[in-house]
């Protein structure tokens, strides 16, 4: 036998053997891996669907770190869903799953312990508030969790949600995935606590899936003392000018430097921005960051991710949509997402991703616009009918106004200073009082002559601006060119992809009794002119209005399909009405309150209206559908995707009129609503459920039902005749010889402007 210490060579050659054999091994798992990943949807490091991370739990819902919180999860979420607890210490070294060292804004610690406000240097920087450090775990029974983030709902908080333990969290709930966070973890060593201590000790009965810092020394120090069933660790970048303590580098300089990180961590978590940066609130290009790190054999995970959280404009106020881009683009996906609504991001990965603009539709329902694509761009406009149809509208419609000329065209109300900038024009002293109409001035569609409506500009609608400061993609505020019927119902026949249009007429007596227009033979003479009436068209026709004398009018002089629009939020109609709305009536339009009542942004219930109108063959359309997080009760997480789904497939609705067609037509695809087992998240809400768990005192009050609907409300004199108009001269622009400092000549103001208009033009201006 030849001892290997007494022959150099054969030891050379023998370690050469086996470094070759390694290489080797390495190599047949890189290339194993890559086969994974090449036969994958999934442009993920291993090729596997994207992890779903629960900040807190549910934390968009329920107080984070709370026990419901964290158990909300595995009702809402794909399987295999991580539980995300960012970890804190006690005074007594316990650690807790809290979301700060900082307790106030999460917690009722300041009504609990008043005198007990302390300071600290935290990253440098001096910081007052209360510390977990301050209070041993006895201390803190007495305090309870609270909703931190203000966009959210307070009504959980008097839930007297307790502040849980890591084991209380992993014993309780025995998650499929737990993940701890360790955001400050010198911090703790400089008050003679040992997060590494804690770790290794609870790691005996507790079992750790993922580990996070965004220290490096964290890892060093805590990296060998783990053993190779440890979890896996995964470094955290703040932002990119943040300073990492251990290194005193920004962490955007230590993004240039993965291969370093890959030396003691197996991924890495990174605010949105590291991927897909943005400015002004609209995405730039995104930036390889994903690919380098999958290069350097990092995942990625992206963090930042809520429904109620700024978007960018680009994406619509849609969260769905944001998530898709970071997993779903062509390009890359990342490998996990850390959210505040887990239910969105399962519903992403399992339900919407990898579709493609050719899947079929899995649900029959009408897509119907409202105004266009009026959330994206001014409504009625070329730019909004065009988004409308290349997102999948099923139905366009025109919201039919007069020129005082007789010329029919789109626009969303008959008050001009509602969606264009009349009131900076030079027509802003045409301002005047309808009653008919309303109770303050406006300057009216019909007191401007198609030629001088079209030298206006277009103004995106926003309502939620004043409430909630929420604007709609700034950079189209003004964009787009006002549309003719004629033009509409030409762009609709050209399109291979709609199926119909649908003409809203309102406003029709007084226009036929005061101005001598007559709506209806205007809509149909151009509706003849382009084409719809001799059928050479396949293009459906809907006519809707809330006045039934209109649609009467239309069903004695044509065969096109009428739509009956119930303006008022009712809980209930009558037999006899709905058999009278079948004389005149092919469709009916409701609200989403008369679908499901509210109270504070809680639904309270369902009523029976859609089933009841159906039951006399009378599809139901329900307006009006926006992504705004605002526009929906808290019962649908402010995901505009489960309030779709809650009202197709729960309720059974025929149709959505939505300001944004994009999330309804994506919904029709999802592949989810096909299976024999609905996942959780593409479940209906249950009516009135959050109700259930909100704290007595916190219950919104009872609210007077809304009235039920009679004949008395259907029934309406028939449409009067058009009167002979008086020859009118229009005022116009007046000129006083100065010019002001945009060239145009200055116009006197009419003391009719009203001060509601003068407000709208200085939004206008902003």
């Amino acid at each position: 036998m030849i001892n290997m210490r007494d022959n150099p060579t054969m030891h050379v050659l023998q370690a050469s053997k086996f470094l070759f054999l390694a290489l080797i091994l390495i190599q047949l798992l890189s290339t194993q891996l890559f086969a994974q990943r090449s036969k994958s949807p999934w442009q993920t490091l291993t090729g596997d669907a994207p992890l779903v991370i629960a900040r807190g739990g549910f934390s968009g819902l329920l107080p984070d770190s709370s026990l419901d919180a964290y158990s909300f999860v595995s009702q809402t979420s794909v399987p295999g869903a991580v539980l995300w607890c960012d970890v804190q210490l006690t005074k007594d070294a316990i650690g807790l799953c809290f979301p700060d060292v900082k307790m106030m804004n999460a917690s009722n610690i300041q009504d609990v312990y008043p005198k007990r406000k302390t300071s600290y240097l935290l990253n440098g920087v001096p910081t007052q508030d209360w510390f977990t450090i301050d209070f041993n775990f006895k201390d803190l029974t007495k305090v309870i969790l609270k909703q931190g983030i203000l966009s959210r709902s307070a009504a959980f908080d008097g839930n007297s949600y307790g502040i849980s333990t890591v084991k209380d969290i992993s014993t309780q709930l025995k998650p499929e995935g737990f993940w701890l966070n360790v955001q400050h973890d010198a911090f703790y060593a400089q008050h003679n606590l040992s997060m590494s201590s804690f770790l290794l000790s609870i790691s005996k009965t507790v079992i750790i899936d993922y580990l996070s810092s965004p220290e490096v020394n964290f890892f060093r120090n805590i990296g060998r003392r783990f053993g190779r069933n440890g979890p896996k660790f995964v470094f955290r970048f703040l932002e990119k000018d943040d300073v990492e303590v251990s290194t005193n580098q920004t962490y955007g300089s230590l993004a240039g430097n993965l291969t370093f990180l890959k030396t003691f961590a197996s991924g890495v978590l990174v605010p949105k921005s590291y991927i897909w940066p943005i400015e002004s609130q609209y995405l730039l290009p995104r930036t390889s960051f994903v690919q380098d790190a999958h290069k350097a054999g990092l995942e990625v995970y992206a963090s930042g991710f809520g429904n109620d959280f700024d978007l960018a404009y680009n994406y619509s106020f849609d969260p769905l949509a944001e998530y898709l881009s970071f997993m779903d683009n062509g390009d890359f996906s990342v490998d996990g997402l850390l959210s505040d609504f887990p239910l969105t991001a399962s519903s992403a990965v399992d339900c919407f991703s990898h579709l493609g603009s050719n899947a079929s539709s899995q649900v029959d329902f009408l897509v119907i616009s409202k105004n266009g694509a009026s959330g994206d761009y001014p409504g009625c406009t070329d730019l909004a009918y065009t988004k409308a149809i290349k997102d999948g509208a099923d139905v366009i419609d025109c919201s039919l106004q007069m020129s005082s000329d007789g010329i029919p065209f789109c626009l969303s109300s008959i008050n001009l200073g509602e969606s264009t900038n009349v009131v900076q024009s030079p027509f802003r002293n045409r301002s005047t009082t309808v009653p008919e109409i309303g109770s303050l001035p406006g300057i009216y569609s019909f007191s401007l002559a198609w030629s001088e409506i079209q030298t206006l500009r277009p103004a995106i609608e926003n309502p939620y601006s004043r409430e909630f400061t929420m604007f709609r993609n700034p950079r189209e505020r003004s964009s787009g060119k006002f549309v003719s019927l004629s033009d509409f119902l030409n762009l609709a026949k050209n399109s291979s992809s709609l199926t119909g249009v649908l003409i809203s007429v309102e406003n029709a007596t007084y226009l036929r009794e005061k101005q001598g227009l007559d709506a209806v033979k205007a809509v149909l003479d151009t509706l003849t002119e382009a084409g719809y009436s001799n059928k050479t068209t396949t293009t459906r026709v809907m006519i809707q209005s809330t006045n039934s004398s209109v649609l009467i009018d239309f069903k004695k002089q044509s065969r096109y399909e009428t739509v009956y629009k119930v303006e008022e939020t009712i809980r209930d109609i009558l037999d006899t009405a709905i058999e009278d709305i079948k004389k005149f009536a092919d469709a009916v339009v409701i609200s989403k309150k008369s679908v499901f009542p509210t109270s504070e942004s809680f639904t309270t219930g369902q009523t029976k209206l859609v089933e009841r109108l159906q039951k006399f063959q009378l599809p139901v359309y329900v307006e009006v559908f926006r992504n705004e997080f605002v526009s929906q009760p808290w019962d649908f997480f402010a995901d505009a995707t489960v309030e779709i789904n809650s009202h197709v497939t729960g309720a059974g609705i025929n149709g959505t009129i939505t300001e944004f067609p994009l999330t309804a037509a994506r919904y029709k695809r999802n592949s989810c609503l096909t299976r024999k087992d609905v996942p959780p998240y593409m479940i209906p809400v249950q009516p009135a459920g959050l109700l259930t768990i909100v704290s007595p005192a916190s219950l919104p009050p009872a609210e007077a039902p809304s009235p039920v609907f009679t004949d008395a409300d259907v029934t309406e004199p028939p449409l009067p005749p058009v009167s002979a108009r008086a020859p009118t001269t229009t005022p116009g622009p007046q000129s006083t010889g100065e010019k002001s400092p945009n060239g145009q000549t200055r116009v006197a103001l009419s003391l009719l402007l009203s001060a509601f208009a003068t407000v709208f033009a200085s939004l206008l201006l902003l």
